[in-house]
């Protein structure tokens, strides 16, 4: 039925959210700022790094300041994001199946591109053929740019491609690429809060995922 899977990274592929929260609570208390709770940094995450340090600092912080919140989490966050981070279970079987049945893999994440590249191939190596993240210069989700890119690197066409992620901003990011998309209610947002956000298609367990993408 498909050709292409695009997946979203940050709880869809890889638990992340400890080793965000941690970098977060770090950049907080090199500033004195009070720390936030696991919770707390799941509701913030998926529009990038730069929100999340936006709605993790106290409010009304100064913009000059913030920015250099954001540059010690990001510097943190590059030298210990592989501390609590693992794939799902049953993700590396899942794009172990994909590859056998010629379907083509990529990532396309808010999360910065240096982070999402280096990820990827520590967790996946040549399981996910290729790997965007934030950059300057291209929009970020849910504009449809790094799902374009994707489909361009991977010299596939929008037909028959399909879109994968546990988020509002990801089923957006869908929609506005024209693919079909299927919501992970394992990640950071629950079935509910995707179904509020227009969601049609949810699946609970990777196994599920795999009859979506390979029936």
């Amino acid at each position: 039925m498909y050709h292409t899977a695009i997946f979203d990274l940050d709880g869809t592929l890889l638990d992340t959210l400890q080793d965000l929260a941690d970098s977060t609570n770090y950049a907080l208390a090199l500033h004195h700022f009070p720390t936030r709770t696991v919770e707390e940094v799941r509701r913030f995450v998926g529009n990038g790094v730069g929100l999340l340090i936006h709605r993790a600092v106290p409010e009304g912080t100064d913009a000059e300041l913030e920015n250099q919140v954001l540059k010690d989490f990001r510097a943190h966050y590059l030298i210990n994001m592989e501390h609590k981070t693992a794939p799902y279970p049953g993700v590396l079987e899942l794009l172990d199946q994909l590859r056998a049945a010629g379907i083509h893999t990529a990532v396309v994440s808010n999360k910065f591109d240096g982070a999402v590249k280096g990820l990827c191939q520590a967790y996946f190596g040549d399981r996910v053929e290729v790997a965007i993240g934030e950059s300057q210069g291209v929009a970020r989700k849910p504009a449809p740019d790094t799902v374009f890119r994707a489909l361009a690197e991977l010299d596939a066409p929008t037909e028959g491609a399909v879109y994968i992620g546990d988020s509002d901003v990801d089923i957006q990011t869908a929609k506005n690429s024209g693919l079909p998309c299927i919501s992970v209610s394992w990640g950071f947002r629950d079935e509910a809060f995707l179904t509020e956000h227009g969601a049609t298609t949810i699946v609970a367990t990777r196994e599920e995922l795999a009859q979506q993408l390979l029936r």
